[in-house]
């Protein structure tokens, strides 16, 4: 009979372009005495951050199978990652619908049997032993070799005692779910009064049977919805809790900076100008507005890092800032505007005018598109989400600068709040005006700012 095993793996992976130079890391935990058992790690050529991720995921599963061959079904391993899309879609909540993503979760899938593994996402802080390996490993591909295990220096940034990960129960649902953040702190609260928790809210690793990971069926893409709804919070037992004098200390959240980008020629004249049209550059009035920004940035001292949607005028807002702070700029293909179809670079009177159905259907519903094959609002709300769950667990703790535009503010902004998509068309943005966006370890978002210009004053 085999004697039964439980090991953590925590995994990571980047890309340095995403697409870009990539590589991966995976170490294997003892869950009791918090030590090193396996450290892997490779540079895979160029490739995107989901990739490097499931890539990661794969060779830490290999790794613990390889420490314990006999173990069979006695073996427990509990997978800690940073990757909110990694997770949920192995945990079986979210569709894979990415071609390159199918044959990599297959392939995770079947190195243990599904009952074995449980998945938890946590903050990028909380994974430095696997991101600095994948770092490493892309710091080997750079300069033209592999990653060498004797040269490995991950370790000592690893913790010399982790918490065991039983004690840290999964985030459910993705970063401002709010339903998942208030079940987890009243849990939370419970334990700290003594109070047992709702039984099952919380699986231990190896505790219960999880669902089967990954891919027996047609698992959303990043930022699509779970699967399964989350079921109403229960009350955990005791006496209710009044007021947040033992809420526990959840750590600095990933702090999303959102700052449009300065105007444009089309800007004033309130026309159209998405993914789909001319791709303008700011105007002067538009640099000024830039400028005012990065000073204003450079003054507070907070901004820690700079990512910004692919289109001209976003890239030169960006750049104004990150000269200042002496940051570079990561792009983002999520953060791009909405593709307007036929309706790029014309008035809304214009649309009117000329597509009269088509824009009364678009308003009345976030399915319905721009003439001429655009992006509908739920389907921009897909992407920014997506986008949103990279950025939050890439960033945990951090604060980052976003530089972006009306829809995808409005979208970040509606979603923390759950709002209903009509939300979009009762919020005010400015050019270059800024909103802000925390996102803690719970799953909770908080909307601290919204559409402030007092810098361009």
């Amino acid at each position: 009979m085999s004697v039964a095993r439980q090991v953590v793996v925590e995994a990571d992976g980047g890309s340095r372009g995403n697409p870009g130079p990539a590589g991966y890391g995976a170490v294997v935990i003892d869950p009791a005495t918090g030590e090193p058992l396996a450290e892997a790690a490779e540079y895979i050529g160029v490739a995107t951050n989901n990739v490097a991720e499931y890539r990661g995921l794969i060779a830490g599963l290999t790794a613990a199978k390889a420490l314990f061959p006999d173990a069979g079904d006695a073996l427990r391993v509990h997978v800690r990652m940073d990757s909110k899309l990694v997770v949920e879609q192995m945990s079986g909540r979210w569709k894979i619908k990415h071609p390159d993503m199918k044959p990599l979760a297959a392939r995770a899938a079947a190195i243990l049997p599904p009952s074995s593994v449980t998945y938890e996402w946590i903050p990028r802080a909380q994974n430095k032993h696997a991101d600095r390996l994948a770092n490493e490993a892309m710091d080997a591909g750079r300069d033209g070799r592999q990653w060498e295990a004797s040269a490995s220096t991950a370790a000592l940034d690893a913790p010399s005692a982790r918490t065991p990960s039983a004690t840290l129960p999964p985030v459910q649902g993705p970063p401002g779910d709010q339903a998942a953040g208030a079940a987890r702190a009243r849990a939370a609260l419970a334990t700290a009064r003594g109070a047992a928790a709702p039984e099952g809210l919380f699986p231990m690793p190896g505790a219960a049977e999880t669902p089967e990971a990954g891919v027996a069926a047609e698992t959303p893409e990043a930022g699509g919805e779970p699967t399964d709804a989350h079921p109403a919070p229960q009350q955990p037992a005791g006496t209710p809790q009044t007021g947040w004098g033992s809420a526990p200390d959840l750590g600095a959240p990933a702090t999303l900076v959102l700052l449009r980008h300065g105007e444009t020629a089309l800007t004033p004249e309130k026309r159209f100008s998405g993914s789909g049209g001319t791709d303008p550059e700011l105007s002067a009035v538009g640099r000024g507005q830039a400028e005012r920004a990065a000073e204003h940035f450079a003054t507070l001292g907070t901004v820690q890092e700079i990512v910004s949607s692919p289109l001209r005028r976003c890239r030169e807002t960006a750049a104004a800032v990150a000269a200042r702070l002496g940051l570079d700029v990561r792009i983002d293909e999520g953060l791009r505007e909405t593709d307007f179809g036929a309706w790029e670079g014309l008035t809304f009177g214009e649309v009117r005018e000329r597509y009269g159905d088509d824009l009364t259907a678009w308003l009345a519903s976030p399915d319905t598109a721009p003439t001429g094959g655009g992006e509908s609002f739920a389907e921009v709300a897909e992407r920014v989400a997506a986008a949103r769950d990279r950025l939050v667990a890439r960033y945990a703790g951090r604060t980052v600068l976003l530089v972006t535009h009306v829809t995808p503010i409005k979208t970040l902004v509606r979603l923390a709040l759950g709002a209903p998509p009509e939300a979009l068309f009762r919020m005010e943005l400015s050019a270059a005006s800024v909103s802000t966006v925390a996102y803690y370890g719970d799953g909770n978002a908080s909307v601290r700012l919204l559409n402030d210009t007092s810098h361009l004053r």
